[in-house]
């Protein structure tokens, strides 16, 4: 397994050992100790699974002040995947990173709590998972505009969907740091 940090040295881009032959593969998508030993230390409580067709937009999400890391993938096609950095007070504030992550390429990334994350779907029928440290509080849930100029993220396709919350989310600078996890 390789684990190399992102320009956004917290986030990590996970490459796991996947083992083929003639029937298949097979891999680890997650082994405490092993990834522990790249610097995720993270107690998963909570895995989910979205579909989606290709264009859809999902994200810019967090959960505060209930923070959620995510170890996320792909089971089926392809996404751009992308974390903000929304810790206030954080010299990276503000700052994103994106990977392509893939069934076929079979990479993670790792987004500690403190960071928004959002997709793109690249492909149709796309199976994204991603296992969570905390669960789920509707509550608590809250997002940043995908589109926000101050982040600008590069989204490689056009929206082809998104939801009213996601469409409607504020700008991340329009924010109180009362509304956003420390650094």
């Amino acid at each position: 397994m390789k684990a190399s940090p992102t320009q956004l040295p917290e986030v990590l881009l996970i490459e796991p050992d996947v083992y083929g032959d003639q029937r298949g593969w097979f891999m680890e998508s997650w082994q405490a100790e092993r990834y522990k030993q790249h610097g995720v230390m993270a107690n998963f409580t909570q895995a989910n699974i979205s579909y989606s067709e290709q264009g859809v937009l999902r994200g810019l999400h967090y959960q505060y002040p209930q923070p959620q890391g995510k170890l996320v993938y792909v089971l089926a096609g392809s996404v751009f995947d992308v974390a903000v950095d929304i810790r206030h007070g954080s010299p990276t504030f503000g700052q994103w990173v994106g990977a392509e992550l893939s069934a076929e390429n079979h990479h993670q990334l790792w987004v500690p709590e403190g960071f928004a994350h959002g997709f793109q779907v690249l492909s149709g029928n796309t199976t994204f998972a991603y296992f969570c440290t905390r669960k789920y509080h509707p509550e608590y849930d809250a997002a940043i505009a995908h589109d926000d100029l101050d982040i600008g993220i590069k989204w490689p396709l056009p929206v082809s969907d998104i939801s009213a919350k996601d469409r409607d989310a504020p700008g991340l600078l329009s924010l109180s740091p009362e509304q956003l996890p420390g650094f």
